[in-house]
């Protein structure tokens, strides 16, 4: 958009803060350049970018990922546990039991989306959407499962005296206790404790949760991953919405990341989260026609002795 003929180096390894006022280009160079042009050099079948831009050095990375603050579903059907995998190993579980063999119930009897298991009065959703006319669709619980999704036969295996009903309505610090002697399941439990969402139930609605636990949700899936070599992780203005605590718990993990040898790239106001990168992108030095340049690169230390950057100013007042 008012990029203006830049050359820009972003360092591999480290955590980036791209800044600049409101308009000053972040989200032009970040998301629409840099993002679509790693996106389209890495997985060609899928992206592809048409701009002026040219790029170097996307041969040393292994993927890119854009972690954002949309949904990770749009029905009530989606839930932490799934998104994240972990109900897989939670069904695995149940299947296993002593109960559920003698009755010939697979891991599949345990999936509300699947029928067998399911209350099929609502087909696993725990709820009945009203559509009102005119006005946004109503859910109700639904009266023949009193909203646990599953029919009677298959709450009636348990585990340690909980339902798979019973699972999906914990706590993820209720079910990291639980879980305490189960390995696989206790260690993604404790990524979503790591990232601040030990109060969120597992099966809590995904249409339930704001726009910052959904983010931690999809970074928390990140970490439960095996290393697959070295990624580049972006993320748009992460903290918006976010308690200064929450923020906190934000950058220990964003720092995790790239422990693990990825790179991360901001774009960021927050002064919390500039003061803690490693380099920093200041874009600028005004927004629209008077943005689209590179004001100052490199620590934040470097960035306070420029006398143009509007971040440098207000990064001194907190270094």
């Amino acid at each position: 958009n008012n990029l203006k003929h830049l050359c820009v180096e972003f360092p591999l390894g480290l955590f980036i803060c791209v800044t600049g006022v409101s308009g000053s280009g972040k989200s032009t160079l970040v998301i629409d350049t840099l993002y679509r042009m790693v996106a389209a050099k890495l997985n060609p079948e899928a992206y592809s970018y048409t701009g002026p831009a040219k790029l170097k050095g996307a041969e040393l990375l292994s993927a890119v990922i854009h972690v954002d603050q949309s949904p990770i579903g749009r029905t009530p059907r989606s839930n932490p546990a799934t998104f994240t995998g972990l109900f897989d190993q939670v069904r695995e579980l149940f299947a296993g039991l002593p109960e559920a063999r003698l009755r010939g119930y697979k891991p599949s009897r345990f999936s509300f989306n699947l029928k067998g298991g399911r209350c099929e009065a609502c087909q696993g959703d725990g709820v009945v959407k009203i559509e009102m006319h005119f006005l946004p669709d109503m859910y109700v619980i639904c009266d023949v499962c009193r909203g646990k999704r599953y029919n009677r036969e298959t709450l009636d295996i348990t585990y340690r005296g909980r339902s798979i009903a019973d699972i999906l309505d914990m706590t993820i610090g209720e079910a990291l206790d639980f879980f305490e002697n189960i390995p696989q399941i206790r260690h993604q439990l404790q990524i979503l404790l790591d990232v601040g969402l030990e109060y969120i139930k597992l099966g809590q609605p995904a249409t339930t949760l704001s726009g910052g636990e959904a983010q931690r949700i999809k970074l928390s899936r990140e970490l439960g991953r095996r290393t697959r070599g070295h990624t580049l992780y972006i993320f748009d203005e992460p903290t918006t919405g976010l308690h200064a605590d929450d923020v906190a718990t934000l950058l220990s993990v964003l720092n995790q990341l790239v422990d693990r040898g990825n790179t991360v790239i901001v774009i960021e106001h927050n002064l919390d989260v500039i003061k803690s990168a490693d380099y920093i992108i200041d874009l600028g030095p005004e927004g629209g026609d008077g943005g689209g340049r590179v004001v100052a690169t490199g620590t934040p230390e470097e960035i306070i002795r420029v006398p143009q950057s509007h971040t440098g100013r207000y990064l001194r007042a907190v270094l």
